[in-house]
């Protein structure tokens, strides 16, 4: 039984999502996601950047780190996006304590499987970090930069839980604030850390673990206290099987998508140690540049899902496939003039992180403009997979989430890099990006064909998806 809607403000939202034009309400939701994914880069720039000034060795380190974040934000993407999703389809029905069931549910339970997981890779850190791919004169800094994300790990998630949900209720603003406060004070406190206590690697971790934390009590204590959003309320923890039937199904795709990519990371890193530090060190570094040019239209794609979740739940799916439509667009406009500029400034950005290694600055210039390539069309594929998965068609959005990272990424990797050596590794992710389009386009106009119907109806006979109404998973 639905509950009813416990303030007018929620009411409010409800209208506001299901009646405002689309291409503003992307926007005015998509502007604080986007702020939000940037900072989320920043931060991680920031550890690549001071940590640089120490040498090749040390932000290799920070390089061999890269998929243990990946698969901390894998976690966090799960229980928050396959919470979150399901908490805007059922506030577009007006049912307001199933998603709160669902809030505290995702919430603890992510808590308490990011700390068991880290619990563990303590114990085996030394392992666990040649696992990664560290080499000899690597590993004493990356087991230092480990130990402390893995301490922090659990706070990060549920940080990102908590950023997800308030999203998917569309309050992408209150969830900016806690991400940019945590954000802001680590950019000051990393160097302090660094350098004026001396703590090198250390700090630099230590400086995250602290932010992380404070991230986390702005977003519990400002963003669900807040009148219009969701409180988790820890006595509406309710593991049920159905209940994580529907955050499985929410949030496999992004669990795919992020996992995937922390796998294919341990591969290149295990490749590119072949050729030197430098080689890791340079890729790393792109990475993260290549990171803050997919925020941009992560965070947009972030503003497009409650408008989607909503009206997919209000069963106006009119405004799902214009709003879709209007954010590829967008996207795509946006990567391409982002990768004109990291085309030709491309050498001058990587010596902003090692300019006193040429060799860095060497490999690094050629894989950025070589990622710069396919990158645009990113912008599509990043789309696809946020309306299938707050569709909640599971079996298309995992998919959809594999085909660039593990389905094409991987095998392309063991393929080239015996051709092509270095430069193997360098072409790979993006021969894995035009490659997977192959996939993906098919995929979702298969989907798509699903809500090119009058508003209120669906076509059972173009996917099969368990979201067609609200599940009541008491």
């Amino acid at each position: 039984m639905a509950a009813p809607l416990d303030s007018a403000k929620n009411n409010d939202k409800f209208i506001k999502m299901t009646t405002e034009p689309v291409e503003k309400l992307v926007f005015t939701l998509g502007l604080p996601s986007i702020m939000i994914m940037i900072v989320s880069a920043i931060y991680n720039m920031a550890d690549t950047y001071f940590v640089a000034s120490l040498g090749t060795s040390e932000v290799a380190a920070v390089g061999i780190a890269f998929p243990l974040m990946n698969l901390i934000q894998a976690i966090g993407f799960f229980f928050g996006q396959g919470s979150g999703n399901y908490m805007a389809r059922v506030l577009g029905a007006k049912d307001t304590e199933n998603a709160s069931r669902m809030a505290a549910t995702g919430l603890v339970t992510g808590f308490i499987v990011m700390a068991a997981i880290a619990a563990i890779l303590i114990v085996i850190l030394g392992p666990f970090v040649g696992f990664l791919g560290a080499t000899e004169t690597i590993k004493p800094h990356a087991m230092d930069f480990i130990f402390f994300i893995l301490l922090a790990s659990p706070w990060m998630v549920a940080a990102t839980i908590l950023n997800q949900q308030l999203r998917f209720q569309g309050s992408a603003s209150i969830a900016l604030v806690g991400i940019m406060s945590g954000a802001v004070l680590n950019i000051f406190m990393e160097p302090v850390f660094i350098f004026i206590f001396g703590w090198g690697v250390k700090g630099s971790a230590s400086a995250t673990m602290i932010c992380q934390f404070i991230s986390f009590c702005i977003l519990y204590f400002y963003g669900c206290t807040r009148k219009g959003n969701i409180r988790i309320n820890f006595r509406h923890f309710s593991p049920t099987v159905k209940r994580f039937a529907e955050m499985f199904r929410g949030g496999v795709p992004a669990l795919l998508r992020q996992g995937l990519m922390s796998v294919a990371n341990i591969i290149i890193n295990h490749f590119a140690g072949f050729y030197g530090d430098a080689a890791i060190a340079a890729i790393s570094i792109v990475n993260r540049i290549v990171m803050f040019a997919n925020s941009v239209v992560l965070g947009f794609g972030q503003g497009f899902q409650p408008i989607c979740g909503f009206n997919y739940g209000a069963k106006i799916y009119s405004r799902v496939k214009k709003s879709f439509w209007f954010c590829v667009r967008v996207a795509c406009g946006g990567l391409f003039a982002i990768c004109v500029l990291l085309e030709v400034f491309a050498p001058q950005i990587i010596a902003l992180f090692r300019k006193d290694d040429p060799q860095v600055i060497a490999i690094g210039t050629l894989s950025l403009r070589l990622n710069c390539i396919s990158l645009p069309f990113m912008g599509f594929a990043t789309m696809c997979n946020m309306i299938t998965q707050t569709m909640g068609v599971a079996l298309e959005a995992s998919i959809i989430a594999m085909a660039r990272q593990g389905l094409m990424l991987i095998p392309i990797l063991f393929i080239m890099r015996p051709i092509f050596g270095l430069l193997g590794i360098q072409m790979a992710t993006p021969a894995s990006d035009l490659l997977s389009l192959a996939i993906i386009i098919p995929l979702t106009m298969k989907v798509l064909r699903q809500i090119s119907i009058p508003d209120g109806t669906i076509d059972t006979r173009a996917v099969k998806t368990h979201s067609d109404k609200v599940v009541d998973i008491e």
